[in-house]
């Protein structure tokens, strides 16, 4: 049996799975992130890879998706809010200890690749993988590859500044990129937080601003219209770029039924087109995405 190890680095947890040839999970483990602590999170992984090993009693490919990306300049680690492996050669590092090839890739187009093989992108030829989280991410995968551009920046539309903008999203909140404006600072969930905060006055987190909306509360709905009506503008400037055939939501702010419906209404109004195929899809694989997608980083898929 050939068994795809993945891997999910994440900055509180790190989650591995090995999937068999049928892309189905037949092993899993979780375990916390050592935090902001690079060689113990080398540790960490080799003993997770070690031990799987050991449970399924053969050896398997290695994928891992993380924050950030390797600059294709140095190899080195670069953009990731685990930042103590920023500016590390972290791939080198890994297959030094391990003793063989590591494929890394960012979380997000993990979770699109994933999405892509055998989840809400199956079959389509150019898949576009939302993460609407803690962040704002993205990743593109064309006829099931990973595109990953001249840059490795492929996909990062979180760190666009949010398009046709009104007069009072101007100039925008502070992004720890060192711009202000960025659509991750609009779209992520402590973006809604503070949207609300600012026009209702009161701190609560985006999970319950979404839970008071479907409850009746009239502030709360009003965000999540705000919100709606920007993520349909910040899609638009995808689709005119990148025309995909799917854009799948991932992350917890994907969960919102009613994006579904209004998001494609609403975004007719800024795609250049007089017919709209792309479909707006929520995600198949849940959190599993991630780890998931890592291991499809050797194929398969």
């Amino acid at each position: 049996m050939e068994y795809r190890i993945g891997i999910d680095l994440g900055g509180t947890k790190i989650e591995i799975a090995a999937l068999d040839g049928a892309g189905r999970i037949v092993e899993r483990v979780r375990v916390a992130t050592p935090e902001g602590d690079y060689a113990a999170t080398l540790r960490v992984l080799c003993d997770l890879v070690t031990g799987m090993e050991r449970t399924l009693g053969a050896r398997g490919t290695v994928g891992i998706g993380m924050p950030g990306s390797l600059s294709p300049a140095s190899g080195l680690v670069r953009n990731s809010n685990s930042v103590c492996l920023n500016g590390r050669p972290f791939k080198q590092d890994l297959e030094e200890t391990l003793g063989r090839e590591v494929r890394i890739e960012n979380d997000a187009n993990c979770f699109a690749l994933s999405e892509a093989a055998d989840g809400a992108g199956q079959g389509a030829a150019v898949v576009f993988g939302v993460i609407l989280g803690t962040g704002v991410g993205g990743g593109i995968v064309v006829r099931g590859q990973v595109l990953r551009g001249a840059n490795a920046i492929a996909g990062e539309w979180g760190h666009n500044p949010l398009p046709w903008p009104h007069p009072d999203e101007l100039p925008g909140r502070a992004c720890f990129c060192g711009r202000a404006g960025c659509i991750e600072t609009f779209l992520s969930g402590p973006g809604l937080a503070a949207d609300h905060a600012r026009a209702a006055g009161s701190a609560l987190a985006g999970e319950e601003i979404v839970s008071r909306a479907l409850a009746g509360d009239a502030a709360c709905n009003e965000s999540l219209g705000r919100y709606e009506e920007r993520l349909a503008r910040a899609l638009a400037s995808v689709v005119n770029i990148l025309d995909p055939d799917v854009i799948v939501l991932g992350g917890g702010l994907s969960n919102v039924r009613r994006w579904y419906e209004t998001v494609p209404r609403l975004w007719e109004r800024w795609i250049f087109s007089d017919v709209i195929r792309t479909r707006l899809v929520p995600h198949v694989h849940g959190d599993s995405g991630g780890v998931r997608g890592a291991a499809w980083l050797w194929g398969g898929g």
